[in-house]
Order: C-alpha cells, then structure tokens, then sequence
C-alpha cells in the first residue's frame, strides 16, 4: 500500500510540475492533452465549405422548426389564440376555397373519419372496436365551439382524442376544420343559405320518391272498361 501511495504522489507531483496548479497564470500555451475537446471542427458562416454540395458553410433552418425567440406564439395562425390572451379566435385565420376544401376532405378521411365517420356524426370504424365516445361534430356544443378552439384540441388532443400536431401540419389543421364547418352546415343549414339559383335544384332533389304501383298493376284499364269514344271526324 505504501508503495501504491509513494508512486500516486509522484504522479501527482509530476502533473502539477507540467501542468501547474489550478489558477496559475502562464503566458505559455496551456498543455492539452485532448485537443479535440477544444479545437473541434466547425463552420464557420458566409464562408466555403466543401462538406456540402452547394459548398455554403450557411445552411437554412431545418423545416418544421421553430428558433428561439421568434414570434411563433403570437401569431394566432399557429396558436388559434389571439395575440397575448388565452382567448380564442373565432374564425379560421386561413382563406378559404375550393383548394382548401379539397385538402381538408382528404385529411378528414385520412386522420379524423376513422373515429367520428365520414358524416361527422362521431359512429366511425373504431367504435366497433371497443373505442367509445367519439364525438359527434353536429352536436350543439361543438357546433358552438370557435375555430380557435377545435384547433387547439386538434394540435394537443383531448380525453381519448391523441394529440395531431406532430402529424398534421398546421396548414391541413385548418384545412379540416374549414371541412367540418362545412360538414355541420349539411346538416344544420336552412334552404334560405343555399344560393337562390340552386334551391329549385335541390328541392327536386330532396322531393320524395312517387309512391311506387301495387305488384302485378299495370297502367291498362280494368276489364269491362268501355273505350274511350273516338274523335268526331271533322
């Protein structure tokens, strides 16, 4: 054991001969003994380098992130929340058209209609797999709901409902809402908001079906019907 000792304070000694002790001052460059732990390699910015193809040291940020102290959370575009309150935004802060339309039709069918169907009315698939309570989008409670907030529960999910903002981007977020407003407006709407050149239309469309003939009835009088009488002749 003495041995051991008399051997680690030599080594003790002889590092702090080469080294010196912690908070000496030296003008001689400090002995390093892993150099890459200080002198890593780096780019340096709006200089070449070879590593990339388009040979900029400067790269543009990586998609889908959001830098530090940027105004991210005040734009109620990303947020639905008006700036610097916990207050809800009415409508969708997106412009709406028949491309947006479109795109929120499709991604309803990819990520929302598999629980609450395609008609909204909450009896999707997974219903008959033991998931209960699928909300349905007519009731008047979320009928009622801002975009704001369907935006909220969308991005950060609520009760059984898993969070969506890892997998949708918050353009398509929009996109299905703008959808389902529409969905509950198939539902919900009077015939006064259809367009007054489309209502003839759609009033032959919602008209009943005639009723349909008895079996075996045929559109010939019965038997023992006299004729009708001919025309006079002129």
């Amino acid at each position: 054991m003495r041995y051991f000792l008399l051997i680690f304070g030599l080594a003790v000694i002889s590092v702090m001969l080469v080294a010196g002790k912690r908070g000496d001052i030296s003008r001689k460059p400090p002995l390093e003994i892993f150099p890459d732990m200080d002198k890593m390699p780096k780019l340096r910015p709006q200089t070449r380098a070879n590593f990339f193809s388009d040979g900029m040291s400067s790269r543009l940020p990586v998609a889908g992130t959001v830098a530090r102290g940027s105004a991210y959370q005040d734009l109620p575009v990303n947020t639905g929340k008006q700036p610097g309150t916990t207050n809800w935004i009415e409508n969708i802060p997106v412009a709406v058209n028949a491309q947006v339309m479109a795109r929120g039709q499709e991604r309803y069918g990819i990520y929302c209609a598999v629980c609450h169907a395609a008609a909204g009315d909450g009896k999707g698939i997974t219903g008959k797999y033991g998931m209960v309570a699928m909300a349905n989008f007519h009731d008047a409670r979320i009928v009622k709901m801002t975009d704001g907030e369907l935006f909220n529960t969308m991005t950060f999910g609520k009760n059984l409902m898993p969070a969506y903002g890892g997998q949708i981007p918050i353009e398509d977020r929009w996109a299905i809402i703008a959808y389902l407003r529409a969905l509950q407006r198939s539902h919900l709407a009077f015939l006064d908001d259809v367009p007054a050149d489309q209502r003839d239309n759609l009033r032959r469309m919602m008209a009943p079906p005639p009723p349909a003939a008895p079996a075996g009835a045929t559109n010939a009088p019965p038997a023992g019907t006299p004729a009708p009488a001919a025309p006079p002749k002129a």
